[in-house]
């Protein structure tokens, strides 16, 4: 299979395998309005299978842009190329985010943010390790 390269635009490369869909959904990236390829399990030296993301900017000049905070909580392991002129100009690697903001939500039935409306669902870094968010109001533990 081949897939051609773009010119403007980002490639999120290092997506594990079989999640692009979903790092799609949590960028709130539609790939219907989007003009973009989406390589599923293909090769990777370093991790057996990966996916690809390569969403072209059509204008070439204000880019696409990624949430780094959203793509280190579902795709810890991706890395963003950004292209210019058929180029990766810049390289950039997102990190697990310590609080997020609307991302999650608190799947708590006694939380206020389920019981009121209006009010941001946020969550803070407790473990890095298992990857663990806990609602700043409850306490309840996030699932991804």
């Amino acid at each position: 299979m081949e897939v051609t390269s773009i010119q403007n635009g980002i490639i999120i490369d290092h997506v594990p395998a079989g999640t692009a869909l979903k790092v799609l959904e949590y960028l709130k990236i539609n790939p219907a309005k989007t003009k973009l390829a989406l390589i599923m399990n293909t090769d990777s030296h370093l991790y057996g299978t990966k996916d690809i993301i390569k969403i072209e900017d059509e204008d070439g000049k204000k880019g696409p842009s990624v949430d780094l905070d959203v793509l280190g909580l579902v795709a810890r392991t991706a890395t963003v190329g950004i292209v210019r002129g058929g180029r990766i100009v810049e390289k950039k690697t997102p990190t697990l985010p310590e609080h997020v903001v609307n991302i999650l939500t608190c799947r708590n039935p006694r939380c206020v943010t389920t019981t009121e409306r209006g009010i941001e669902q946020m969550f803070h870094l407790t473990h890095s390790e298992r990857q663990e968010y806990r609602c700043d109001y409850c306490d309840e533990e996030a699932k991804l």
